[in-house]
């Protein structure tokens, strides 16, 4: 399948570094013409970079705007006022015990991972219905399936992710507009990597060994037994976010190892 996204702009939000990145620089070697998105110039500037040399004559530019924010939707809307592919993929995770996530937690959780996506999706949805073609995919988890213990209220913004995506796809109904999720499991982006080298450390393992046994002990249902590579997560995104996956709509897409055990 020879994906072409060639005449498509696509913005991604979060795609400094992980999945984020990764799913810009695939969407850039699709052909698209992609926005980067983060809350720092700095860091914008060095994922346009870093894009523009692996990937060669891509079309990528940045613009610096907080999405957690109501300011930074609009600011990011003003600079950039179409779009045909929205990744709503920008994200924060962080475990913690029930009993100390304080009510800010919860909120600040719900504006970056839930109303980011809200927020942009209002603001760019519209022009698809009226051209008559788009891609609106939100980056979820297996966590919105498996709500982990150590942090409920990642799990809930990201089972919140799936209602938001599944209520906006009714709306496009006989359209060439689709709206789906995508759901990651384990990931070794660059801050898990961190995390996992520094686990190999403390138990004295390779990095390779602490992160199998971080997947056997945390996620021992997965059947690829494994964390997953970025790039693996951004194959599907790019995919869905294709003219190819027209028939694609209102799904949640597992890219998780198999960690989650039914079959629908």
């Amino acid at each position: 399948m020879n994906i072409d996204l060639s005449g498509k702009t696509a913005l991604v939000t979060g795609s400094t570094s992980g999945i984020g990145h990764a799913i810009a620089k695939g969407l850039a070697s699709a052909g698209a013409t992609v926005v980067v998105n983060g809350r720092t110039q700095g860091k914008v500037d060095a994922a346009v970079a870093s894009i523009a040399k692996a990937v060669p004559g891509a079309k990528v530019r940045g613009v610096a705007a907080d999405v957690s924010t109501v300011v930074g939707c609009k600011t990011l809307a003003m600079v950039l006022p179409d779009v045909e592919i929205l990744i709503n993929n920008a994200g924060i995770f962080e475990p913690k015990g029930f009993f100390d996530i304080s009510d800010e937690d919860w909120s600040r959780f719900y504006e970056v991972n839930v109303m980011s996506g809200v927020r942009l999706s209002r603001a760019y949805m519209p022009g698809m219905l009226k051209r008559n073609w788009g891609r609106i995919v939100f980056i979820s988890s297996e966590s919105a399936l498996n709500i982990p213990k150590e942090m409920i209220h990642y799990g809930m913004t990201k089972t919140a992710q799936l209602a938001v995506a599944r209520g906006l796809a009714e709306m496009t109904r006989g359209t060439a507009v689709t709206v789906n999720s995508v759901l990651p499991g384990p990931t070794m982006s660059e801050g898990v990597e961190t995390f996992v080298k520094d686990l190999a450390k403390q138990n004295n393992q390779s990095v390779e060994e602490a992160a199998s046994n971080f997947v056997k002990q945390f996620r021992p249902s997965s059947l690829i037994q494994r964390f997953a590579s970025v790039e693996e997560i951004a194959n599907m995104v790019v995919y869905v976010s294709s003219t190819e996956a027209s028939a694609t709509n209102g799904a949640a897409l597992r890219a998780e190892g198999g960690i989650i055990q039914t079959i629908a």
